[in-house]
């Protein structure tokens, strides 16, 4: 890395890289709570991470409203009641937009200046933060908040720059695009192409949907709540957050506690017909019964139910067979707004890229194997990331001994509890690889919390560094693996063991042993005294 003149380095306490989130609570802990000079940057042109570039026809949150927010103001909280079950993304940006202005952030972020390198220095214990805007800072704590779902993943199609029409990624839509009449292609069908796909297909020309393999997907359920539930939300603060630090996947429900078995058939199918009524994809998964992820006769059941409501919507009985999943129910559950229905559409149609892939791009449109031209005016590329390091391996980030990051995770992304990684001290990461698999804000809650927490030992102590054992890393990585492999999740072909990436060697990225759990081992190793770190005593040098 090439040194700057001192004059040009901004110094600083901590530096956040990231505003989604994550971002935004961690500045706040860090300049509200510890009273520390810290600031955020971002490549983006405003705040709201994911949320800021995802802003494609249809997108939503698929966590319950009053718990897709943050925790840690009950006033805040009060004053922002979501007015339906599920949220938007024009209403999460403008929510996090307020909080920013709330608590007087925006000053203390630098927008639209991405960072290109990180270096570890060893002689001051500090690091050196490079960006593409020539700012240049020294900070002595580096917390990366880059977000599990941002480096966008897009397919390689053989002729695609001759495509006379527009490309476009889901996440990063441009605001300019009208589909109105237009003949459109969207390749995907999970969450994204899912939402994308039910949203446009009322107002485009005609619509050709691409998709690999089928997908289990129930109602989401989305509806105005009722005064009643808005004050329920309110009352029960307390008692609702409670019950989600407490919970597996932190969604604001019971998680079911019985086995899918001990039940009648009947009993069962009311169930399900129940959690389907209701909609959410976590809720029938995991609130119907409590061994749908880990038994595959249970599975096997839930996954029946999914299959014969396809039957029961889809009308045509060749689109119908392209849709019915016949796998595993193990992906991420997915909820929707009509998805099945779209597909008894006149102007939508379906492509199965399996058993007819797409050969090559011509100037009007998709070539499939079978030599049909299907004519697009847009193309819409629903495919998702290269989800939790993808955003990591495009830039430098060199810990101890110059080690790049990305080389330390050429086997895999791995860290100590989703927060820190050998190798790297003094760098902290929201929601890194092996963190929790939930509901994401109050995962990032806890995880801010127990960085705040760190951050003031350190500086308590008077230590200089602190960096995560080797072999607390490794043991780490090894339960987080132990604990998939008790569970049906791996034998899917998820983008949360990183198949969606041709090429990308497929690792367990999650810690699915739950939040109530996950909050308890980061307590332990707090109020332990950190026995996975090493923490150096020296005095920092002068800077």
């Amino acid at each position: 890395m090439q040194e700057a003149a001192p004059d040009q380095i901004h110094q600083l306490d901590a530096l956040v890289v990231g505003t989604g989130f994550g971002g935004i609570h961690m500045l706040y802990k860090l300049r509200k709570e510890l009273g520390l000079d810290a600031v955020a940057i971002d490549k983006a042109g405003g705040v709201g991470g994911t949320w800021y570039w995802n802003r494609y026809p249809g997108a939503l949150s698929d966590s319950e409203s009053f718990v897709y927010q943050y925790s840690f103001d009950r006033e805040l909280y009060e004053q922002n009641p979501w007015k339906t079950k599920y949220v938007t993304q024009p209403e999460i940006l403008e929510y996090l937009n307020g909080v920013v202005d709330r608590y007087g952030l925006r000053d203390h972020i630098r927008l639209e200046t991405g960072m290109t390198e990180a270096e570890f220095d060893e002689n001051s214990g500090t690091w050196i933060v490079r960006t593409d805007r020539d700012l240049v800072f020294r900070c002595r704590f580096l917390v990366t908040a880059v977000g599990l779902l941002s480096a966008t993943n897009l397919p390689d199609i053989p002729g695609i720059e001759g495509f006379r029409g527009r490309v476009v990624h889901t996440g990063a839509w441009p605001t300019d695009l009208d589909l109105a009449g237009k003949r459109v292609g969207v390749i995907g069908n999970g969450s994204t192409g899912g939402q994308v796909t039910t949203a446009i297909a009322p107002v485009v020309g005609h619509l050709t949907s691409f998709q690999r393999t089928p997908q289990y997907s129930v109602p989401a359920g989305n509806r105005e709540l009722t005064a009643e539930e808005r004050r329920s939300h309110r009352e029960n603060f307390e008692t609702n957050w409670e019950q989600v630090r407490n919970s597996n996947v932190a969604m604001g429900f019971e998680e079911s506690t019985v086995p899918a078995f001990s039940v009648s058939a009947e009993e069962r199918e009311r169930i399900f017909q129940r959690a389907w009524d209701e909609g959410g994809g976590f809720r029938f998964m995991f609130e119907t019964f409590s061994d749908i992820a880990t038994d595959p006769a249970a599975n096997e059941e839930a996954a029946a139910f999914i299959r014969r409501k396809i039957a029961e919507i889809v009308e045509d009985p060749e689109v119908r067979r392209k849709l019915t999943p016949t796998g595993v129910y193990a992906h991420r559950p997915l909820c929707d707004s009509g998805f099945y229905d779209t597909f008894n559409r006149p102007n939508v149609s379906l492509v199965n890229v399996k058993e007819n892939p797409i050969a090559r791009m011509a100037e009007d449109g998709i070539v499939t194997e079978d030599g049909v031209v299907h004519e697009l005016d847009v193309l819409v590329c629903a495919t998702g990331f290269d989800a939790v390091d993808g955003n990591y391996k495009r830039v430098a980030i060199r810990g101890r001994d110059g080690e790049l990051l990305k080389d330390s995770w050429a086997d895999g992304p791995t860290s100590y509890l989703g927060v820190a990684t050998t190798g790297f001290p003094n760098m902290f990461m929201i929601l890194g690889p092996n963190g929790p698999f939930t509901n994401l804000p109050p995962s990032i809650e806890a995880q801010v919390d127990w960085i705040g927490e760190t951050v003031q030992h350190v500086r308590d102590t008077g230590a200089s560094w602190i960096d995560v054992k080797p072999d607390t890393e490794a043991a780490w990585t090894e339960t987080c693996a132990d604990i998939a492999n008790q569970t049906l999740f791996p034998k899917a072909a998820s983008w949360i063991f990183g198949a969606n990436v041709p090429g990308k060697k497929r690792t367990v990225m999650f810690y699915l042993g739950g939040l109530k759990g996950y909050r308890a081992l980061l307590a332990e190793e707090s109020s332990s005294g950190y026995p996975g770190f090493v923490i150096s005593a020296d005095e920092l040098a002068p800077v």
